[in-house]
């Protein structure tokens, strides 16, 4: 279970203060998730709302957790300032093999995000830090450009060579059905069994369940979520949709007898933060 409170607190309007943060993630990294994603080192003038994320990380406390802290990174010299913070164990990276989307949230071109992607991998193998490279439009494209799964493939196979072994996959802004979730992970787990596969949903109805069980059954143990389903990619230029919620992943694990590993009381205190900071 991978909670990202980066992806609840960067769809926000209003700046949520530094202190407010910090108590709210203490709180997350308490509760016992695998990895929380904790902020982004993305300019200030496209996401405002992280634009504290350094003092953040400089305040959380680790002494009382298992999680792994997580940063977004989009550049070099974002990465180059992260991978020099030793709270920090994960660099995530969003890429996509769409040239439009790498132009909205990046602004760069595929060949460039290669290039930076290489730059952070290696920087990641020389200072012990592990890369999580999301794939955004991994079910599909709402740019009106074309979009198969040899696409995915071949961006997959690509990955695979540079030594990345942790790929969630992202639907962005796209509706997804449990029919393309089967497809995308049926094809691409047996074909790289030695890559963790992850699903970060963005979702706005009631069909979750059936779309996080499409990806279990396919062999993907690796999920993303946000207390409350918060957030979302405010740079898609599309309308945005929300993400699982953690409640709702909870409940699927409860309903399949599987063990989360999760203090339901630390959660439960989490929650209640969330309650009263974001909503």
């Amino acid at each position: 279970m991978v909670e990202s409170p980066r992806e609840g607190m960067q769809g926000l309007e209003r700046f949520i203060p530094t202190e407010h943060k910090v108590k709210y993630i203490n709180a997350v990294l308490k509760a016992g998730f695998d990895t929380v994603e904790v902020g982004s080192s993305v300019s200030p003038k496209y996401i405002p709302q992280m634009r504290d994320t350094l003092d953040v990380i400089r305040q959380i406390d680790l002494a009382h957790t298992r999680s792994k802290v997580m940063v977004l990174v989009v550049n070099k010299k974002g990465a180059d300032v992260i991978t020099g913070m030793d709270e920090v164990s994960c660099l995530s990276f969003p890429f996509s093999f769409s040239p439009e989307f790498l132009k909205r949230n990046l602004n760069t071109t595929y060949d460039e995000a290669l290039g930076t992607l290489d730059y952070i991998s290696n920087l990641c193998a020389r200072s012990n830090k592990t890369l999580v490279l999301y794939i955004s439009m991994a079910f599909g494209n709402p740019y009106s450009e074309p979009w198969l799964p040899e696409h995915l493939l071949e961006t997959v196979g690509v990955m695979q060579q540079m030594g990345i072994r942790i790929i969630p996959l992202s639907n962005v802004s796209i509706p997804l059905d449990k029919k393309i979730i089967t497809k995308v992970y049926s094809m691409l787990i047996p074909e790289f069994p030695s890559i963790e596969f992850g699903l970060h949903l963005h979702n706005s109805d009631d069909s979750w369940y059936e779309k996080v069980d499409a990806a279990y059954r396919q062999g993907c143990s690796r999920f993303d979520s946000v207390i409350g389903g918060l957030g979302g990619c405010p740079m898609a230029d599309k309308q945005m949709m929300g993400n699982l919620k953690t409640e709702d992943l909870l409940a699927f694990l409860d309903g399949n007898g599987i063990e989360a590993g999760i203090d339901r009381q630390s959660f439960l205190l989490a929650t209640e933060i969330a309650g009263k900071y974001f909503f």
